[in-house]
């Protein structure tokens, strides 16, 4: 259960992250009620998970999740450029989250 929370936490990192972009700059109610959602539910669902992970698993996991589920986002859905490096950026980022995996046994 406490990679289902875990994972649950990065995609809500990324709700938030896409939603304070939205709220530009805390000047939308609604987007910025969004963001502070995420935060606490990312936050929160972090905790849980670290209660039977270990730190420095959980946390990679849970950035790595956020930010290549945000680069994701904002290139497919906002229009952000992509590039050549970016990717290879993101793939590394998986890549060492796969290998922290199996590393936890």
């Amino acid at each position: 259960m406490p990679w289902v929370y875990l994972v649950v936490a990065g995609v809500l990192e990324i709700v938030w992250a896409v939603a304070m972009k939205q709220s530009d700059g805390f000047t939308r109610l609604i987007p910025s009620a969004i963001t502070l959602a995420g935060m606490i539910g990312s936050v929160g669902l972090l905790a849980l998970a670290m209660r039977n992970l270990p730190l420095g698993t959980a946390y990679m996991v849970w950035t790595g999740i956020g930010a290549v589920g945000t680069f994701a986002f904002g290139s497919f859905f906002l229009g952000e450029q992509i590039s050549a490096a970016k990717v290879v950026a993101a793939t590394m980022i998986i890549a060492g989250l796969l290998t922290m995996k199996l590393a936890e046994g």
